[in-house]
């Protein structure tokens, strides 16, 4: 387990809530934020062990004309079926889970606060555990059902089958709420989440 002073918080919520959004307002405050979905784009980056990995496990009709993985084509795979979504987790998780400890102590040597940017927390927090990453503090980003499908389908240009499949995938909103120490309610505009996640850091 990282041993250090440094407080670890996650930030998480459903897709659609605005947890990126909300991560981008904290590290514009100031706080090393580090991004688990960045981190896993870049181990899926050409050349890296676990693009071969995943070419040859779902073939080459979800590459790109360069050669890249397409995510969104990835991503239709994955979300409608379970078993394809735990046998890519398999191949990226390890990696991602390395690479957000290195980010860690990078972090702890001049910060005594860090945030920790991952979609599926909850879902994995004994797997992270057992790779040596623990929370202090977990914030729940917030958003209702209906704005969450809303938001999906005007992002991602996709229709509402596809939309709440991707939901679907994930644990409910609501039943992520009782693992957080701290919720950010984002049903309104972006003016509300900036002041409500300033308020948090004041706070804290």
């Amino acid at each position: 387990m990282i041993q250090n002073k440094t407080k670890i918080i996650g930030i998480t919520g459903g897709i659609g809530t605005g947890k990126s959004t909300v991560s981008k307002i904290i590290k514009e405050r100031g706080f090393p934020v580090i991004d688990a979905d960045l981190i896993a784009r870049e181990v899926v980056n050409i050349g890296e062990p676990a693009y071969h990995k995943i070419v040859e496990t779902f073939g080459k009709q979800i590459l790109t004309g360069d050669k890249s993985i397409d995510r969104k084509k990835l991503g239709n795979i994955v979300f409608g079926d379970a078993n394809s979504r735990f046998t890519l987790n398999s191949i990226i998780h390890p990696l991602i889970y390395s690479r957000i400890k290195e980010e860690i102590l990078h972090y702890s040597k001049s910060s005594n606060v860090v945030f920790i940017d991952i979609p599926l927390l909850i879902e994995e927090k004994e797997n992270l555990a057992k790779e040596g990453i623990s929370f202090d503090e977990i914030w729940l980003v917030y958003a209702d059902p209906e704005i969450q499908l809303s938001r999906i389908i005007e992002r991602d240009k996709t229709d509402y089958k596809s939309a709440m499949r991707r939901i679907k995938a994930q644990m409910h909103i609501i039943d992520k709420l009782k693992y957080a120490n701290f919720v950010i309610n984002n049903t309104g505009n972006v003016e509300e989440l900036i002041s409500k996640v300033n308020k948090a850091l004041e706070a804290f």
